[in-house]
């Protein structure tokens, strides 16, 4: 698995904390890890992007973006605003695969969901895997809602015969309703993929050093982490 594609069910879901824990448990391992984030939106050049935030929480990891762009709207309209040319599908697997080059893992982290536009042809994320053909790993909320994005999502990569890794869910609650409850066990009935960690609501506030130590108990090994899949449905069955 030297690059993984990570989308999410929409925006705000903990994507950019997800893809910090992954790469902070990944480096844990002793895997060399690099973060390229497609297109940043909603940033000024001299702000932190999600690709530094990545790596002030998860540490020695390379970052890059393809593409920035000031205004917090889809990278192609945001591109086409500030007048700048929009990244392409093709630009994203050739700067993955330049990182995957000097990196054991690269993990390629999108913006929004997995059909966001990036340009005016309607290039997508996972236009970008098909030419990587890279597994995906789709972050989802833990809520009420969730199921319909998931399985929407899950079917498309089906049809477009990508490999659907897991999910993770991205923010889970400290104190979860009926619904969060329930969807632990609906999430990978949906997804027809198992789940692969919870990260807790609030992971991104934590201190770096708190946070790498505790990244691996989030995800499943398949992530390089020790998190149980099992004992967790069980201690979240409603």
């Amino acid at each position: 698995m030297p690059v993984l594609v990570i989308t999410g069910t929409g925006t705000e879901v903990g994507k950019t904390v997800t893809t910090a824990a992954v790469a902070a448990a990944a480096v844990a391992a002793g895997r060399s890890v690099a973060v390229l984030k497609a297109a940043q939106t909603g940033v000024t050049p001299d702000e932190r992007g999600d690709a530094e935030e990545v790596a002030r929480l998860a540490g020695a990891v390379t970052t890059a973006e393809v593409a920035r762009y000031p205004e917090p709207l889809a990278p192609a309209t945001a591109a086409r605003r500030a007048g700048r040319p929009p990244v392409r599908p093709h630009e994203i697997a050739e700067a993955a695969a330049k990182l995957a080059a000097e990196h054991d893992l690269v993990l390629v982290e999108g913006a929004g969901g997995l059909l966001v536009r990036f340009d005016e042809a309607g290039g997508t994320l996972a236009d970008a895997a098909e030419l990587m053909a890279a597994p995906v790993l789709l972050v989802a909320s833990a809520g009420l809602g969730t199921l319909n994005t998931t399985e929407l999502t899950a079917r498309e990569l089906r049809t477009r015969r990508l490999d659907l890794l897991g999910v993770v869910i991205g923010s889970w609650p400290e104190a979860p309703d009926l619904a969060s409850l329930c969807n632990v066990a609906d999430l990978p009935d949906v997804a027809a993929a198992p789940l692969l960690g919870a990260v807790p609501a609030g992971a991104g506030a934590l201190a770096p050093t708190d946070f790498r130590v505790a990244a691996p108990d989030w995800l499943a090994p398949r992530l390089f982490g020790t998190w149980d899949a099992e004992g967790f449905r069980g201690r979240a069955a409603p």
